[in-house]
């Protein structure tokens, strides 16, 4: 695990292969290592791959109480600099989707193409503001628990099978969280209405959903791939919210096939 300070914050990431970058963005639990080990270890036999662990998760500092997603992309694009990334490509989970969105959406010119996994754009963009508020509400609550009765929580929505064994690690990787850091991410996915970067978007844009994501559902995906132009949607079947960890080959195989397809700069 390696360190930069970026924006003020010393932010946490792992690091591995070597050719063009590709930068890994986790959701708002868990961390960069625990949502993306498949992907570190199979991409890194092509790829400079980095997942880093945002503001506020894993071992990264946590941000200012006032912190939202403008603050994590404009963060996210010093971090690219800082680690002299280039334009690489940017693969957001869940609300890692949110903040590659609000990426693409501030610095254009830092994000070669986007893969979007059971993303969003923005909770209030994606679900409605009832829905975003209800749903951050329920996170703030969450946010006060002891860590065994917070997984207990959150986790049955995140796998189709929770009691796998991946979903155990992952849920083991969530024990570790930030009430701060937690709090400040849910209130960015409940603000963020993304949906008028979607038809400027300029990069080539893969849209993955998992079958049986009960927490971004087929209605998020739909409307993520119509408002992208030439946006391609692929859906994971048997897979949840977290399929980078529950159909993990199939994941990285469509991954590696649309970044096969991606103009070299």
């Amino acid at each position: 695990m390696d360190h930069v300070e970026v924006s003020g914050l010393r932010i946490a990431y792992e690091r591995r292969g070597s050719g063009p970058a590709v930068v890994l963005l986790h959701g708002f639990v868990g961390d960069g290592g625990s949502t993306w080990s498949p992907q570190l270890e199979d991409l890194s036999a092509d790829f400079t791959v980095v997942a880093w662990d945002a503001p506020g998760a894993g071992r990264s500092a946590d941000p200012p109480a006032t912190f939202r997603s403008p603050d994590y992309a404009d963060c996210l694009a010093a971090f690219v600099a800082a680690l002299g990334l280039g334009r690489p490509h940017v693969l957001g989970l869940s609300s890692g989707g949110v903040f590659a969105l609000e990426l693409a959406g501030r610095h254009p010119d830092v994000v070669r193409s986007l893969v979007l996994a059971g993303g969003y754009a923005g909770w209030a963009g994606s679900l409605g503001p009832a829905a975003a508020e209800q749903r951050l509400q329920f996170c703030l609550h969450a946010a006060h628990l002891p860590p065994g009765e917070f997984v207990d929580a959150l986790l049955p929505s995140m796998f189709a099978d929770p009691s796998a064994g991946y979903a155990a690690e992952f849920g083991a990787s969530m024990r570790g969280f930030s009430p701060a850091g937690f709090r400040s991410m849910a209130r960015s996915c409940a603000e963020a209405d993304l949906r008028h970067v979607l038809g400027g978007l300029g990069v080539p844009t893969l849209v993955l959903h998992g079958e049986h994501d009960v927490r971004a559902r087929r209605a998020v995906a739909d409307a993520l791939h119509d408002g992208i132009p030439g946006s391609r949607l692929v859906v994971l079947p048997g897979a949840g919210h977290v399929s980078s960890l529950e159909a993990p080959r199939q994941f990285t195989r469509e991954v590696r096939d649309f970044l096969a397809t991606v103009p070299a700069d």
